[in-house]
């Protein structure tokens, strides 16, 4: 069974082999087009199986079926397969064909580009419209580029590389489990990350698409959604993948795209991800050269979306090229035209031209438009005073692969009261590093959503900004004027240096172990005069107080308890998902009800909580479901599979099997409950060769000490170097030889000796150490075969939840060590009064007048 993963990997790794030193950004027009047409391909046979009745068929049968019907029929199954599809490829041209070709050795590169030119002409007179027009243009693919070969003998061969890395895949089966538009959003991902700063003209990442998605997605009703910028079309997707499925089977896709290429992936896009023809309407120009599109009955209204969504390119230069003007209608609400040098605001009012009145806009663009002067500050006043700024989201630096500069998403409507405040959120310092670029995680991407539903403020984080601090701040929006970071930093105590002692205040600050265990608190403390107090006890011991005080014991136990149920609820739905189950609706509602569990817990971090189970779902639970929905739970466990591993490098990396594993459960957790005196026995056996070797290194050392006994004795048995140094073992053979310089009773001889047999029980134990292993491995390797029920529903317990528990009882405990570590701080703090530094002056001043006395005599 193979699933979303293994394929993604499989096309990837593909991918880096065959294309050389090809630019990434190039040759994944050819990769990404290739597969769309297995795709049209596999389309067209199904469509024509299901017409002709066929039953359970082999494909290269299928294909001469379907030539053999193409012939008895002619333009009628043409017809047929059309209304069912809005496409058809002919026989000749299917990529099977290719195939067939290639095993049969009459494969010619002609073939293919005759393939994809007749399908562009085919359809287009079949159905009228131009929804394939230029899909395989040779701009797109040429597959005469030299960079594909030197030669067309060359090419010829690596294109049929290309074509045979599809070969095996069944295109319709993938694309009924979203499987084939994953892969193929992974691999526009993965080639984005390639391509550097030629991303930016065609990818929007993931995280930030999440955050507009989600806002959007939750914001309104939605039926019509628009991308001006429209790239791969991976936003559009997105939000999609946010609504139900009603929502998705009657939204109707825009969106404008200026590259050629990137125009033909974003209609491949999202044909591959279901998307019907009819629903989607994307056009190849130039955004802010043409209004597009457009109302011929409302031409001052334009077309216009319930959502509105882009990731324009930042402060194009030159953009007016098209010498617009200020009464293009696009730009009356700001009454003046964007600066020329920067179109960033060009983009944002096209894009709020075309948004419904009830609708919601969210729009990528750099932090400098929130305060830069000019055109661009009369445009920001013209927006604000007619409040079509709902919320301002600061993002962190360095999430483009394109570029580092900090970018802001910003929520524009246009149905807001004129006095409702804008919501400005700072999450710049929420991330991970991730190599050179900083990421979004799950929680922080639920936390920037949750906070734009809610419309809360929170101190350093988040804040409504009121009319009134807008004209006071002059219409800067920069968010350190609204959202103030906050300080962690404690304010000095003159009197507590000078006399010793924490300060009282600094003590109430401590509000969680104020509020949770106040009891150990002050009694684990002595006032040292009013309203300073000093800590009795060494802040390790008074840390395991409180852990274990009856307090936080039964937090704990609750929070057990809590998360025990949590488990339960969700263990029979996951065990038991099939074809028919929505994996996506299940970790949602996982997700969702983990933060409602979270917070009846005050202090904890519910977003750390909602992280951790994340976490399981993106390292085990996604996969391991589809495993799951492919036969059934138990059958999966003991389903085998080949245990793939990867050997050598560069021309001769390879994958080779290295035994089995089970589809679901790990060879290491079936060891850990099944095998654990066994794996018990072997890790003893490892200690005693770590004690010999030790042993051996000690000896090894000494032997490089000049002048010790056992150099004398040990360093010419020293491995040697081509330079003749010696190096860091001994060798059998130079033991053996040094031993007959020696009489059997002397002390040289007996040390030889032992080193000879420290390095035999090495051996021995080190070919025991194997051969229990392999005995191990093959035990494993036939359990999984004969697993019961009982062991499968624990094994995989504990792959799915074994650690949740203790990661979400530390939620509790993490904040009270916070402020025990702050706590130790202060007590450092003011632990030295001035008498006790005036004290160790003098020491020091007496010593050094000792030292100086010393020398004088001298």
């Amino acid at each position: 069974m193979i699933t979303s993963e293994e394929i993604k990997r499989r096309l990837w790794d593909g991918a880096n082999e065959l294309r050389g030193s090809m630019d990434a950004s190039r040759y994944k027009d050819y990769m990404l087009g290739l597969m769309f047409y297995k795709f049209l391909s596999d389309k067209t046979l199904d469509a024509f199986k299901i017409s002709a009745g066929l039953g359970k068929i082999s494909e290269e049968e299928l294909v001469k079926e379907y030539k053999k019907l193409r012939e008895e029929n002619g333009e009628d199954l043409d017809k047929t397969i059309q209304r069912v599809l809005g496409y058809y490829v002919l026989p000749e041209y299917l990529y099977q064909t290719w195939i067939m070709d290639i095993n049969s050795g009459d494969f010619e590169v002609q073939k293919v580009t005759d393939s994809l030119h007749n399908f562009e002409r085919s359809v287009a007179i079949e159905s009228g419209n131009d929804d394939f027009k230029g899909l395989f243009s040779s701009s797109t693919i040429d597959l005469t580029d030299t960079a594909l070969g030197s030669n067309l003998n060359e090419r010829s061969k690596n294109i049929q590389s290309l074509i045979m890395l599809f070969a095996d895949l069944n295109m319709v089966t993938l694309q009924k489990g979203d499987i084939l538009g994953d892969a193929y959003e992974y691999l526009i991902g993965q080639f984005a990350m390639e391509s550097g700063k030629k991303a930016g003209e065609f990818y929007t990442p993931h995280q930030v698409s999440e955050v507009m998605a989600q806002i959007v997605a939750k914001s309104s009703n939605i039926e019509s959604i628009y991308d001006p910028t429209v790239g791969s079309g991976s936003l559009l997707l997105t939000v999609g993948k946010h609504l139900n499925s009603d929502e998705q089977k009657n939204l109707n896709y825009y969106g404008q795209e200026k590259n050629t290429a990137t125009y033909n992936l974003t209609r491949m896009n999202l044909l591959l991800h279901g998307v019907r023809p009819e629903k989607m309407a994307i056009k190849n120009g130039d955004t802010l050269s043409y209004d597009w599109p457009e109302d011929p009955e409302k031409p001052n209204e334009g077309v216009q979306f319930d959502a509105v969504v882009m990731n324009p390119p930042y402060s194009v230069k030159n953009w007016n090229r098209s010498e617009l003007k200020i009464s293009d209608p696009r730009f009356e609400i700001a009454g003046v035209l964007p600066p020329d040098s920067k179109g960033d605001f060009a983009f944002l009012l096209h894009g709020l031209f075309h948004l419904r009145q009830n609708g919601t806009m969210a729009i990528v663009l750099p932090h400098g438009i929130l305060f830069r002067g000019g055109a661009e500050g009369e445009i920001r006043k013209r927006l604000l005073d007619k409040n079509r700024i709902d919320t301002i989201i600061g993002l962190p630096s360095k999430l483009f692969t394109n570029t580092g500069i900090p970018v802001v998403v910003l929520i524009l409507k246009k149905n807001r009261k004129l006095d409702d405040p804008v919501l400005v959120i700072d999450a710049s310092q929420e991330f991970i590093k991730v190599g050179k670029q900083n990421v979004l995680e799950e929680k922080h991407i639920a936390k920037i959503v949750d906070t734009y539903l809610e419309r809360n403020g929170e101190e350093g984080y988040s804040s409504l900004v009121y009319r009134e601090d807008i004209l006071e701040n002059d219409y800067n929006m920069n968010i350190p004027r609204y959202v103030t970071s906050k300080s962690d930093e404690i304010a000095h105590d003159v009197d507590g240096h000078l006399l010793g002692g924490i300060p009282e205040r600094d003590i109430k600050d401590l509000k969680i172990l104020n509020a949770i265990v106040p009891d150990v608190l002050e009694n684990s403390l002595s006032q040292k005069r009013m309203g300073y107090y000093e800590l009795t006890k060494e802040i390790s011991k008074l840390t395991d107080e409180i852990i274990e005080s009856d307090q936080v014991r039964t937090r704990s136990e609750e929070m057990n308890t809590r998360i025990n149920e949590y488990i339960d609820e969700y263990w029979n739905t996951l065990i038991k998902v099939d074809k028919q189950s929505n994996i996506k609706e299940a970790m949602e509602e996982m997700l969702l009800d983990i933060k409602g569990i979270l917070y009846n817990f005050e202090f904890v971090n519910i977003y750390d909580g909602y992280q951790n189970i994340a976490e399981i779902w993106k390292n085990s639970l996604t996969k391991d479901l589809e495993i799951i929905s492919l036969s059934d739970f138990y059958t999966a466990a003991r389903t085998r599979e080949p245990n793939m591993i990867t050997k050598g490098s560069g021309k001769t990396k390879r994958e080779e099997q290295d035994g089995w594993i089970s589809s679901l459960i790990p060879n290491e957790i079936i060891v850990k409950q099944l095998y654990s005196a066994e794996a018990t026995n072997i890790e003893n056996l490892k200690q005693e060769v770590s004690e010999i070797e030790m042993e051996l290194d000690e000896l090894v050392e000494a032997a490089k000490v000049e002048g010790s006994e056992e150099n004398e004795v040990l360093y010419e048995c020293l491995s040697k170097n081509k330079e003749g140094e010696a190096g860091n073992s001994f060798t059998v053979k130079a033991i053996k030889y040094e031993q007959k310089e020696y009489k059997k009773d002397t002390d040289e001889f007996k040390l030889l000796k032992n080193i000879e047999k420290l390095m035999s029980d090495r051996t021995k134990i080190n070919k025991e150490i194997r051969e229990k292993e392999k005995e191990l491995k093959e035990l494993v390797e036939e359990r999984i075969l004969l697993l019961t029920e009982e062991e499968i529903e624990s094994l995989v317990y504990e792959k799915w939840f074994g650690g949740l528990m203790e990661e979400m009882i530390s939620l509790i405990e993490k904040p009270l060590k916070d402020e025990l570590e702050k706590l130790k701080m202060l007590d450092d703090r003011y632990k030295s009064t001035l008498d006790d530094l005036d004290e160790e002056y003098s020491e020091l001043n007496s010593s050094f007048e000792d030292l100086l006395a010393e020398l004088v005599r001298i």
